[in-house]
């Protein structure tokens, strides 16, 4: 548990590179998320170039983190892949999530911003990553090692347990 709780959203960067071995075992882990049917209808583009990360925070309004952050991962999502219709989003939001916690375990930051559902920015970054027409970019990844260090907070609300029925 205390990579879930030490786990925050980090939007400040060292200026400092994030190596092709780290940045392979966040999505190592991934990839070890649990998915429909076994399906893993997932891809990662690892962004590096600066020309593009700044691309990226112009497309999506909520990652001016991008520019700072050394390394941006996003997580795309290939429903041709599918064994399971429909189930992608699970799968890649649970790839999504494995990746932010073994970031933290490993010592560096990160944030998710969602892509999809929003149609522009999913049109957008398929342009701006030559994805193929089916191919659907899901998440970005800001990574990096942090340049701040929020203090975890509680957020257990028994209210929200509800037993047998609501």
């Amino acid at each position: 548990m205390s990579i879930i709780y030490k786990r925050r959203s980090i939007r400040k960067y060292e200026k400092k590179d994030v190596s092709d071995d780290l940045v392979e075992e966040v999505i190592k882990a991934a990839m070890y998320a649990p998915s429909a049917c076994n399906q893993r209808p997932w891809h990662f583009i690892v962004v590096r170039d600066e020309r593009t990360r700044r691309e990226i925070a112009r497309i999506h309004r909520y990652a001016d983190m991008a520019i700072e952050a050394p390394v941006v991962i996003v997580v795309c999502a290939d429903p041709l892949l599918e064994k399971c219709k429909g189930f992608w989003v699970q799968d890649c939001s649970a790839a999504t999530e494995n990746l932010l916690l073994r970031a933290t375990e490993l010592g560096l930051g990160s944030v998710w911003c969602g892509v999809y559902p929003n149609q522009e920015r999913i049109e957008k970054f398929s342009e701006l990553l030559g994805l193929p027409k089916h191919v659907i970019p899901f998440s970005l990844v800001c990574l990096g090692y942090p340049a701040e260090q929020p203090q975890p907070e509680d957020r257990f609300e028994i209210e929200k347990i509800h037993r047998e029925k609501w």
